[in-house]
């Protein structure tokens, strides 16, 4: 079965308190761009990531405002930062590096909250009945071209607000020779 492809490029999701103190107090962030998945969106907002080693800047920060703040970056980011974050699901940042944050009227250090995103389908309850996927379970990705390549350990998110598609990070897509929108197949052992 296919599914088209959405690389995610390094990018920042903000609780409402860190949010202030970033930009200042009531702000709401301004939407840029409608992401693939209902309601999210990327903002015109960026910030700086920073470690003592080195620092990203113009990271983009992605709305809506969410219970957390998380960094998710590719490995590439992470050799460049000096940091080794794990491969987590999107939320999951228990145990992970932090980092500061530095946006126009302040700087936040963090204590943990970096990771690298794992790879994902996102998918509906109608779209697992629809492919016969079991969501307790992974999938690989067949990829077809110059580079072709099996993606394995691509986990399954279901909700029925999802588009059904594929997330990968810059890295992945960049090994694979993929980009934004291709078509590739989910391989259903």
């Amino acid at each position: 079965m296919e599914i088209k492809v959405g690389v995610s490029n390094r990018h920042v999701h903000l609780k409402k308190e860190d949010l202030e103190i970033l930009f200042g107090k009531n702000y709401e962030l301004t939407k840029l761009k409608d992401l693939s998945q209902k309601g999210q969106f990327a903002s015109v907002e960026t910030v700086t990531i920073k470690t003592l080693k080195n620092q990203i800047d113009n990271v983009r920060v992605l709305g809506p405002i969410r219970s957390y703040t998380q960094i998710e970056i590719s490995k590439t980011d992470s050799y460049v930062l000096g940091l080794n974050p794990p491969v987590r699901e999107s939320g999951d940042i228990k145990d992970t590096p932090g980092i500061t944050l530095i946006g126009p009227n302040g700087s936040i250090d963090l204590k943990e909250g970096v990771i690298i995103p794992e790879r994902h389908i996102h998918l509906t309850n109608a779209d697992l009945i629809k492919y016969n996927l079991d969501k307790n379970k992974t999938v690989k990705i067949k990829v077809n071209g110059e580079k072709n390549t099996i993606l394995d350990s691509v986990s399954l998110k279901v909700d029925d607000s999802y588009t059904f598609e594929l997330h990968l990070d810059t890295d992945d897509a960049n090994a694979c020779l993929i980009n934004q929108n291709d078509i590739v197949e989910i391989i259903n052992d």
